[in-house]
C-alpha cells in the first residue's frame, strides 16, 4: 500500500500526538484544529483521526463532505454519537473507536462506588473531620447483585472486577444469546426484560452507549422497579439516565444513592441538586483520566495499532456499527 494521507483533527501541540512518532514514516500526516485548514486537506485524506476530547471541536461533517477519497475514520473517544451524522452513518466508510480502552479505570470506579456506600465512607470522613468516635454498622457486598445495563466492554469489566468480591452479576443486552456462556454472568436478560432485572439487583450499572434507543432509558419506571436500597452508578453516557428522574428518586428515597461519572450537562451546573445530596458521589467525568499510563496515550496507542493493521490490509479492530450507534 502506498503511504496514506492522515488528517488529524487535534491541536497540533497536544502531548498525546507524540504517539504518532511510531507511524511518522508510514503516513503523510497533517494536523490541525482549524476548520478551514481541515477542509483544505480533506480531499487528500485517506484516514481521519478525530480527537473530540482535546481542544475545540472541528466541524467533522464539513470535513467528511470534502473528503472524497476517505477510507477510514477513527475516534479517540469510545462515544461516537457526536460524529455519527446521517451522511457519515449511511456511508461505506468504516468508523473505529476507543472501545474498551478506558474500561478498567471505569470498572474500578464502580467497585469504589459499591464500597463507598456499603462501608458508609461519607460518614467515616465526616466523623474523622469532627474527631468523632462513632461506632456504626456496615454491610457486606458479598452476595449482593450487580445489574448491568449495557453489557459491552465497560459493563463486562465492571462485572469482572466485582465477581471476585462475591457479587452476583446480572446484565441486559439486545442479543442475550451472545453471552449465554459468559463465565462472568450469573444471569442474562433480553433488553425488553430490563425492569424485571432491576427488581432483583442491589447495584445498577449504566454502561450503555448513547443512541436514540438508550436516551433516558433509565427513567421513572426504572427507578420505581429498583429496591429502595439500590445504588445507581453511571459510567457510560450521561443522558442514558434521565437526570431529573434520578433526582426525584433520590429525594423521595426510591433509591438509596448514586455514584456518577457522567451527566446530562457537563460541567454539572452549580445549581444541580446533586451537588448537595449526601447520598451522591460525584466524579467530574474524570474517572477514565488515568496517569501511568496516561489515558490519551492509551487511546492513541489503540489508533496506532489499528493503523498498522490498515497498512497491512488486515481487518480493523473496534469497528463501530454505525447504524446501531456503537
Amino acid at each position: 500500500m502506498s503511504k496514506p494521507n492522515l488528517l488529524v483533527l487535534s491541536p497540533p501541540d497536544h502531548y498525546a500526538l507524540r504517539n504518532l512518532d511510531a507511524i511518522k514514516d508510514a503516513a503523510t500526516i497533517f494536523i490541525t484544529n482549524e476548520d478551514a485548514a481541515a477542509r483544505e486537506f480533506a480531499p487528500k485524506a485517506d484516514i481521519v483521526l478525530f480527537s473530540g476530547m482535546t481542544g475545540k471541536a472541528v466541524n467533522f461533517s464539513e470535513v467528511f463532505a470534502a473528503a472524497g477519497q476517505l477510507k477510514w475514520v477513527h475516534s479517540l473517544s469510545a462515544g461516537v454519537e457526536k460524529i455519527l451524522f446521517p451522511a457519515f452513518a449511511q456511508s461505506s466508510v468504516p468508523l473505529t473507536n476507543a472501545r474498551g480502552v478506558f474500561k478498567r479505570s471505569l470498572a474500578e470506579f464502580v467497585v469504589l462506588g459499591m464500597l463507598y456506600f456499603t462501608k458508609r465512607v461519607r460518614r467515616l470522613v465526616d466523623n474523622q473531620r469532627a474527631s468523632k468516635w462513632d461506632n456504626f454498622s456496615t454491610e457486606f457486598i458479598n452476595n449482593k447483585v450487580m445489574g448491568i445495563v449495557g453489557y459491552g466492554e465497560i459493563g463486562r469489566e465492571c462485572g469482572l472486577l466485582a465477581k471476585p468480591l462475591g457479587v452476583k452479576i446480572y446484565a441486559t443486552r439486545r442479543n442475550p444469546e451472545r453471552s449465554a456462556n459468559d463465565p462472568v454472568l450469573d444471569k442474562i436478560f433480553p433488553s425488553d426484560q430490563m425492569l424485571t432485572m432491576l427488581g432483583e439487583i442491589d447495584f445498577l450499572i449504566a454502561a450503555a452507549p448513547l443512541t436514540p434507543e438508550t436516551h433516558h432509558l433509565i427513567s421513572d419506571s426504572a427507578f420505581a422497579a429498583l429496591k429502595p436500597s439500590a445504588i445507581v452508578m453511571n459510567v457510560g453516557r450521561g443522558p442514558v439516565i434521565d437526570e431529573a428522574a434520578l433526582i426525584r428518586a433520590l429525594e423521595t428515597n426510591k433509591v438509596a444513592g448514586a455514584a456518577l461519572d457522567v451527566f446530562e450537562e457537563e460541567p454539572l451546573p452549580a445549581t444541580s441538586p446533586l451537588w448537595a445530596m449526601e447520598n451522591v458521589l460525584i466524579s467530574p467525568h474524570c474517572t477514565d483520566r488515568t496517569i501511568n499510563p496516561d489515558w490519551l496515550d492509551l487511546s492513541m496507542q489503540c489508533f496506532v495499532e489499528n493503523f498498522k493493521r490498515f497498512t497491512k490490509g488486515e481487518a480493523l479492530e473496534n469497528v463501530v456499527d454505525k447504524k446501531a450507534g456503537y
